[in-house]
């Protein structure tokens, strides 16, 4: 696929550019709640996380959940993986790690789940970007998918102050009924689509901006936050899509 809107140089650079990379994941990070559920009615036993470094879930799912987790992705830093295990009271090896394209690799086992937290929007194919997770997953597997909502405020202020990280990102992908007719065109199975998660707005590069456009920014994340405006999942305000399906 040659449609990705980006390439191994920029997540070296991406990630090697963050700061405190390295944290302790509490129980409730976001999402847990969600996966907790999936991972109780379906019995779920493992978990590969695709394009996950450096492996926040991978390490989570492992943690709390006990299962026997995967990290993959194409770029990979085995130093900074171990230093996320070891501060969550984790040490190394205890996730499996494969560093592959993910067009090129053809898996050996099938995962019970097979997630992805921020991929599928960095392709202008939607439908091939999910189908790739499919050959992961087991028959009767669950799919979980999450993105950002970049349709709303949030996506509005990437655009105005971080245009270059905005136009690394497929808006159209953000879409409830389109990521729903993906799936559903795939074949999968009880098929959920929704906006997930209270209003928060975010630059990739705040350190790069200036006190006004901080101070701007927020000011809008408060002036919404005390207008306690729409309080339930939406377009406008909510910072996050999620998708599930089975196979």
């Amino acid at each position: 696929m040659e449609q990705n809107l980006t390439d191994r140089s920029f997540w070296k650079a991406f990630w090697e550019s963050r700061k405190k990379l390295i944290f302790y994941i509490k129980p409730n990070y976001v999402f847990g709640d969600i996966l907790a559920k999936l991972i109780a009615e379906k019995q779920i036993k493992n978990a590969i996380e695709l394009g996950g470094f450096p492996g926040y879930y991978a390490t989570y799912l492992k943690k709390y959940e006990h299962l026997d987790t995967t990290l993959f992705d194409y770029f990979i830093h085995e130093g900074l993986i171990n230093q996320l295990l070891e501060k969550n009271g984790l040490k190394p090896g205890d996730i499996n790690i494969i560093e592959a394209d993910l067009f090129e690799y053809k898996p050996a086992t099938p995962y019970d789940m097979v997630l992805s937290f921020g991929l599928i929007e960095h392709f202008n194919d939607t439908k091939a970007i999910v189908e790739t997770h499919l050959q992961f997953l087991k028959p009767g597997g669950v799919l979980f998918i999450t993105l950002p909502n970049f349709k709303g405020i949030n996506g509005w202020i990437q655009r105005k102050f971080d245009k270059e990280n905005y136009d690394k990102h497929n808006i159209n992908s953000m879409d409830l009924q389109l990521l729903a007719k993906c799936c559903k065109d795939l074949g999968l199975a009880d098929i959920e689509t929704y906006y997930h998660g209270k209003f928060t707005v975010w630059l990739e590069n705040k350190s790069e901006q200036g006190t006004m456009t901080k101070a701007f920014v927020k000011a809008v994340w408060w002036m919404v936050k005390l207008a306690k405006i729409i309080p339930f999942p939406n377009k406008t305000l909510s910072p996050y899509i999620v998708v599930k399906a089975v196979k």
